[in-house]
Formats: C-alpha cells, sequence, structure tokens
C-alpha cells in the first residue's frame, strides 16, 4: 500500500473530499467531450467522404481550423467571448454567473453544471463503496464514460466506437488484473453473450418487421457491461433498462406529445441500468432469479 493510500485511509474526509473535487473537474471536462466529439467525428467523416471520392483530401479539408478536445479553447457561442478560468469553476462559476455570459448576458444552458453535480455526486457514491487505490479509480473510470455515454447518445443518438471499444477492452483488461471481482472467464463470456444477444434480437426485429431496432453501438455497450459485470449483470441489466425505456417513452408519447415513430435513445437506459447494477447488483440478481424460477 503506497503512503498516499495510508493518508487517505487515515483521513476518510480527505479521501471523500477528493474524490467529490476530482469528479467535478471531470464534469467539467466531460462537458466538452459531449459537446465536441460529435463534432469531431462528423467532420473526421466529412474528410473521409471527400478523399474517397477525390482520391486526396481537398485543400479545404487541409486549411481547416484545428478542432478537438483540447483547442480551441472554449466561448460564448453568442459572442465569442473565452471563457476565463474562474469562469470554468464547476457549478460555482454557473451560479456565481446566475446563467448568463459575463459579456453579453446570453443564458448558459443548466445542464452544463447539472452534469458536473451528477459526476461529482456518482464518483462521491463509487467511494462510498470501495477504499483508496486501483480499483476505485477503474470503477471511477468506468462510471465516467457512462456519464459521456448518456448525453452524448442523448444529443446525437450515436453510441461512438472511441468509446465504447475502449470501455469494452478496459473491463476486460480490469478483470484480468484483478481489478473487478469478476473472473476472467466470466468476463470474456459476459462480452461475447452481451454483443451477441442484442445483435440477434437487432436482426430478429429487422426480419420481422423490416425496421431497425436499435443501432449497432447498442451491441458494444452491452458487450462492455458484460465485460465488467459478468454474463450473470446481462439479464438484470437489460431487464431494467427496457422496463425504464418503455416508460420513459410512454410518458413523452403521452405527456409530450413525442411522435411514437421517432426513434429513442436506448444508450442511457441501458447506462443507467448498468449504474444501479454497479450499486445494487447483488439484489438485482436475486430479483432476477426469484422471479425467473417462480
Amino acid at each position: 500500500m503506497s503512503d498516499l493510500q495510508l493518508v487517505l485511509n487515515a483521513f476518510p474526509s480527505l479521501y471523500l473530499g477528493s474524490v467529490l473535487l476530482l469528479g467535478l473537474l471531470v464534469g467539467s471536462f466531460l462537458n466538452v467531450v459531449i459537446l465536441r466529439l460529435p463534432v469531431m467525428l462528423e467532420r473526421q467523416w466529412q474528410t473521409d467522404a471527400r478523399a474517397i471520392l477525390t482520391a486526396a483530401e481537398t485543400p479545404e479539408a487541409e486549411a481547416a481550423e484545428p478542432f478537438n478536445l483540447a483547442v480551441p479553447r472554449s466561448r460564448c457561442p453568442a459572442c465569442g467571448h473565452v471563457i476565463r478560468w474562474y469562469e470554468n469553476i464547476p457549478c460555482l462559476s454557473w451560479l456565481f454567473l446566475r446563467g448568463r455570459c459575463s459579456q453579453c448576458g446570453t443564458a448558459i444552458s443548466a445542464r452544463y453544471p447539472l452534469i458536473e453535480a451528477l459526476t461529482g455526486g456518482l464518483s462521491l457514491a463509487v467511494a462510498l463503496t470501495l477504499p483508496p487505490g486501483a480499483e476505485t479509480l477503474v470503477w471511477l473510470g468506468f462510471v465516467w464514460t457512462l456519464i459521456a455515454l448518456t448525453f452524448v447518445d442523448l444529443d446525437t443518438q450515436l453510441l461512438p466506437d472511441q468509446i465504447t471499444l475502449p470501455l469494452l477492452w478496459a473491463g476486460l483488461l480490469a478483470s484480468l488484473l484483478g481489478l473487478t471481482p469478476i473472473p476472467l472467464q466470466d468476463a470474456v463470456i459476459g462480452a461475447m453473450a452481451g454483443y451477441l444477444s442484442l445483435w440477434s434480437v437487432y436482426h430478429g426485429f429487422r426480419l420481422l418487421t423490416g425496421k431497425e431496432g436499435m443501432g449497432y453501438g447498442d451491441f458494444k455497450l452491452f458487450a462492455a457491461f458484460g465485460a465488467w459485470f459478468g454474463w450473470i449483470a446481462l439479464a438484470p441489466i437489460i431487464l431494467l433498462a427496457s422496463l425504464v425505456g418503455a416508460a420513459a417513452g410512454l410518458l413523452m408519447v403521452l405527456l409530450a406529445g413525442r411522435d411514437r415513430q421517432l426513434p429513442i435513445a436506448f444508450g442511457p437506459y441501458l447506462c443507467a441500468a448498468a449504474v444501479v447494477y454497479y450499486f445494487w447488483g447483488e439484489a438485482l440478481v436475486n430479483l432476477w432469479l426469484h422471479w425467473a424460477l417462480l
């Protein structure tokens, strides 16, 4: 055990406070990922398409201004005001600015501090279940990744391979290194079963109806959950996600007048179910087994 772990074990308040602060800072970064990653992917797709059509990248693509998670600096979309460091303190800056740009007064979405608060709160909840150490960092990374996937999918109905596939491999690696309680064999079986189960449902639904019921990103995300939690977790997670998703879809149709023909992102419900499983997995498995054996 390292000296840092000894100190954090000796002072639980320091440990929990550090994780909360880290979660808030990561939440601020996740806001950047959620906003910029879909734009980066779309630009890359356009560049690839132009390269295929012209057999070479166009001058416009080569001269395009760099756009990634680091540059350009965050700025107000209305007036272009560059966000200063003290205007980017998680949650506090939004409250201090009263939810408006300091230069032009344009409203700043409340979603930004909410994502920061959500990330900080879930990080603290994870820290309450685990002592300081590598295992805690691994599960914090898992939860942070699900937050990013949730909001990217809500905005774009995409679950990018750039996130889902590393999450899958990270789950297998964590199992191999003993950083999750799942034996490697169960993690590998879980990954295969997670992918093939939704793949089978997708193709069966398409054969019966001629429509696509979900995207391939859902398969990869569910495979990742199999790698992190093992095959036994798949049934409770998909059942919980389906029930919540169906209820949410029904409410949107009845209360918000949403067209029932419009697709609904399923990734957020899978992610929410996985987070619930992390905290209450044993109870969910027992409930599912009891229901299945009735």
